[in-house]
Formats: C-alpha cells, sequence, structure tokens
C-alpha cells in the first residue's frame, strides 16, 4: 500500500494491484473512501454522488460523478450555495457541493444494516447534510445513516420558459443520492432494500414530494416526515406580516415566469447567458426561488397535496409529526405582539375572524402572543400534518407524533416546543453535544430507538419505551414524546390536541 500526501496535504493511501482496501477504507463505485472515528461510529465524509452542477450543468438533471483514484480522505464537502445562516455563517457560493456522508456502527455487523437517508431542511434555501452528525443514532440503533446536501434556491429551484424538469432540480438531487445509496449501501454494509427516506421541515417536505414522484420508485422502503408534510400551506400574514396565502408546491408556470422576470433583470435572454453568470450574483437573489415546481415532468407530475390526497403515493410504512408549538419559533417577525385580534384578522379575514377568537380566546393563553403562536401552529403545521396522515393512513401504517419537551437544549425561554427543537434528540447538530438533563437523554435514547427500529422494521416498538400505535384514518392516535419530569411518553390524539376538525371546518386553504 503506498501513500503520497495530496494537494490539499491530506494523507492518501493507493491500493495496489490485488490489495485489498485496508480497514476503515470502502470501494464505491467511483473510488475508495477512507473514515475517521467518532464515537462508536465510522465517518465517511464528503463523497460526491454526483459531478458538480457547474457551467453548462447548472440547472440540468444530476449527472454521475468522476471516478478518482486513490483514497478520498473523511472530509466534509463544501455546503451548497446560500445566504449566511447559523448553519453557513459566511454564506456559501459553492456550487460543487453534491456530496454526501455516510456514519456506520464501528461494531461489525453479520447482516445488512438498514440504511437512514437525512433530508435536511432550511427552507429549501439554506442547511447542509454536513450539520447532522450521527455517529449516536448509527451506532445506538445499529443502523448507516447517510445525510445529504441537495441544489438550494436559485440553484435548485429555479425555472425558466423551455427549461427542462424546471423547479426540480433539488429533488432530483435527493434522487440521485438514493440512487447512490442503491449503488453503494452494500459496500458500507447496508441493505439496499431496506431504506428509510427521512427529513425534518423542507426535509420533511422534500421526503413527502418523494413519496408521491413517480421516478423515486423502488428508492426507499419507509418514510419518515418531521415538521412537513405534503399538505403544508400557509394562509395570508400567518407566518410573515404581509406574506400572502401558498404553498411549497407551485405550477410549473409560475416557476418559470418567475424565472423570465429575474433573466430579464439580468438582461440575459438565454440560458446559455444565465448559466454564464456568477454563483455570487445568483445567491443574492437565492430566495426568489424557494418553491418546487409541479406539473413539468416526471419527476413532480402533480402537485404533492393533491397526488397524496388522491393516493397517488409509494407504499410504504410512515413515521410523521410535528412539534407541539411549532409556529413559536416565527413569533420574533410579527414584533412585540399586542394586537392579537388585528392578526387573526388580517389571516382569516373580517367574516371568520371571530369564530376563530372564540375557538382560540385570549383569555385561554398567558400572553396575545402565545395566543397567536397556538392559532399559527395549529393552522399551519399541525393540521396540515395531520391532514396528511389522514390521506396516507387509509393505505398505509402511519406512526403519529409530537415532540413536547419544552426546554430542548436548542430552545431559548418562552418558546416551548417550537420548530426544529427535537433535532439534537436524533443528532449531534454540528458535531457538537448539546448539554441534556438526565431525563432529556433518557427521551434523546427512546427517540432514537423508536425511529431506528421503524427503519429496521418498519415498526417503531421494542423495549423500554412505550407503545406506539398506528394513528389510524381519523389521526386520533399518536404519541407525546416529552421527558419524564414533563409528563413523559403518552398517547396523545394529533387532530384534537391541535384543534383540526375546526380548522378543516373553517376551510382556509392556501
Amino acid at each position: 500500500m503506498a501513500a503520497v500526501v495530496a494537494p490539499a496535504g491530506l494523507l492518501v493511501a493507493f491500493a495496489g494491484p490485488g490489495e485489498a482496501a485496508e480497514p476503515g477504507i470502502v470501494q464505491t463505485d467511483k473510488g475508495l473512501v477512507a473514515s475517521k472515528a467518532v464515537g462508536d461510529a465510522l465517518v465517511y465524509d464528503g463523497i460526491p454522488y454526483a459531478a458538480p452542477p457547474v457551467g453548462a450543468l447548472r440547472w440540468k438533471a444530476p449527472q454521475p460523478a468522476r471516478p478518482w483514484t486513490g483514497v478520498r480522505a473523511s472530509r466534509t464537502g463544501s455546503v451548497c450555495a446560500q445566504q449566511a445562516n447559523s448553519e453557513a455563517p459566511d454564506g456559501s457560493t459553492a456550487e460543487d457541493c453534491l456530496y454526501l456522508n455516510v456514519t456506520t456502527p464501528a461494531k461489525p455487523s453479520t447482516k445488512p444494516r438498514a440504511v437512514v437517508v437525512w433530508i435536511p431542511g432550511g427552507g429549501f434555501f439554506s442547511g447542509a447534510g454536513s450539520s447532522y452528525e450521527a455517529s449516536k443514532f448509527a451506532a445506538r440503533g445499529d443502523v448507516v445513516v447517510v445525510t445529504v446536501n441537495y441544489r438550494l434556491g436559485i440553484f435548485g429551484f429555479f425555472g425558466y420558459p423551455g427549461l427542462p424538469a424546471s423547479g426540480t432540480f433539488g429533488l432530483q438531487d435527493q434522487q440521485a443520492a438514493l440512487r447512490w445509496v442503491q449503488r453503494n449501501a452494500g459496500a458500507f454494509g447496508g441493505d439496499p432494500r431496506n431504506v428509510t427516506v427521512a427529513g425534518e421541515s423542507a426535509g420533511g417536505m422534500s421526503v413527502c414530494a418523494q413519496l408521491t414522484s413517480p421516478t423515486s420508485t423502488g428508492l426507499f422502503a419507509k418514510a419518515i416526515m418531521q415538521s412537513g408534510s405534503c399538505a403544508f400551506n400557509w394562509a395570508d400574514n400567518s407566518q410573515y406580516p404581509g406574506q400572502t396565502a401558498d404553498s411549497p408546491w407551485i405550477p410549473v408556470s409560475r416557476v418559470q415566469a418567475t424565472g423570465k422576470e429575474w433573466a430579464d433583470s439580468k438582461h440575459c435572454t438565454t440560458l446559455e447567458c444565465l448559466r454564464s453568470l456568477k454563483a455570487d450574483v445568483l445567491v443574492d437573489d437565492l430566495l426568489q426561488f424557494t418553491q418546487i415546481g409541479y406539473g413539468g415532468s416526471p419527476v413532480v407530475p402533480f402537485s404533492p397535496a393533491k397526488a397524496m390526497k388522491a393516493g397517488l403515493f409509494h407504499r410504504v410504512p410512515i413515521i410523521s409529526g410535528n412539534n407541539h408549538d411549532e409556529a413559536n419559533g416565527w413569533l420574533a417577525a410579527f414584533g412585540d405582539i399586542k394586537d392579537y385580534p388585528a392578526l387573526v384578522k388580517n389571516m382569516v379575514g373580517a367574516q371568520k375572524a371571530p369564530q376563530v377568537l372564540r375557538q382560540y380566546p385570549q383569555s385561554r393563553y398567558e400572553s396575545p402572543a402565545a395566543a397567536w403562536g397556538a392559532v399559527t401552529t395549529d393552522r399551519i403545521w399541525s393540521c396540515t400534518q395531520v391532514a396528511t396522515d389522514q390521506q396516507a393512513a387509509l393505505i398505509v401504517p402511519v406512526y403519529a407524533y409530537e415532540f413536547a419537551d419544552k426546554h430542548s437544549p436548542i430552545g431559548a425561554p418562552g418558546l416551548g416546543a417550537a420548530h426544529a427543537m427535537e433535532l439534537p434528540y436524533l443528532f449531534r447538530l454540528g458535531g457538537y453535544d448539546f448539554p441534556m438533563s438526565e431525563t432529556q437523554q433518557q427521551l434523546s435514547n427512546q427517540m432514537i430507538d423508536y425511529w431506528t427500529a421503524f427503519a429496521r422494521t418498519g415498526n417503531p416498538n421494542g423495549p423500554d419505551r412505550p407503545h406506539w400505535s398506528p394513528t389510524g384514518a381519523k389521526a386520533v392516535n399518536g404519541l407525546s414524546l416529552a421527558p419524564t419530569d414533563q409528563g413523559g411518553i403518552q398517547q396523545v390524539n394529533p387532530t384534537a390536541e391541535h384543534q383540526c376538525g375546526f380548522w378543516s371546518g373553517l376551510s382556509t386553504p392556501a
């Protein structure tokens, strides 16, 4: 085995003819990759699953990655182009970003392990697979975990008249990663026939889109949707002041019209001109393209919301859930909330506002902000998730949950179990172990056990945790996930807890 120092200063080894790869080195379909030890796991970071989508490949379907010689060291790949945020403090202009990360238990296994493919959230405009360090999840759950990057914003969901598959490039990247898993899972000890696709927020919405995509057929056997579903939508002025009612799914004609308008602003009349623009120019306008275009290609032929309602989705078991106080993370956008009735009126209109105010009287809550948080949590998040659960549960097993720890280690005082607060219970976010109480650590262990048992068998149940029953077609069964000093894990009726019958009757869809 010869060794050389790569240009980046990384020591890599070359397997000679007839030599087997060293321990901790895996042969993928494009070349050898090395691991690094993290806790009780081996981590293979920064594996390219597709060619860099740059130059003429910008806004095209992902193409095969090029083979490499030698051994790729385990090093995080670039995060996809995005504006500065908590995951990428300096932002990024990298288009060469289609990398994934594989984490396996260090302990050998005599049989192939289930595989969990994690699609990160971030509103379709931020985030990276490398933010989700999965060593504990993989080792405790005895599964292989794959976290992926995909093109974001204008790079992933741009559309233009005549551009094939407009508005779907990020979803195509996710499918390319899932196909990579089909080809390579076995090399990492994983079972390509037992893949669970999972994600949170925009990642959960992506999972639901993949559930309804004909071109994802055969790529996964189970699905997990955290705080994101096919039915997700928002009413006027409900997430942000001045925002109009809409959903993540829009007709491809809308995406293309927006793209044409944007191209005109750049004085470009051809795709060649647009592809010649520098990445930093596109990053400045990243947020103009954060919705998925349907109706323009086999990737998303129909609105995922309508497809799910019509039963046009892959027949796989599902875990689906929300956080109890999901929308509290958006309260700051409304400033110092004092006039709760005015916010309700701006959301549902003067005619329906009295019904909402009777259903959610301000006197029931400790503040106007708390009342508004409850209304928007139920209307935007919980009841749209319940709607998808009800539709899916007519055909497949659906396990519904609600994360309810009001003191997550990444939370802020008063926010409760807001959006994304469950994530450190599953992953070491950014590679950090956030401090948890003993009861929170127990909840983390139980959640990992539920999630990984589901990945292995399609059933989340097992020892040392309460029984979890499928939710049923009316979405009345679910688990509330909280530490024992906050009531512990117990049964919950998601439909009743969030007054979804009221919202269904009010009929305020986007």
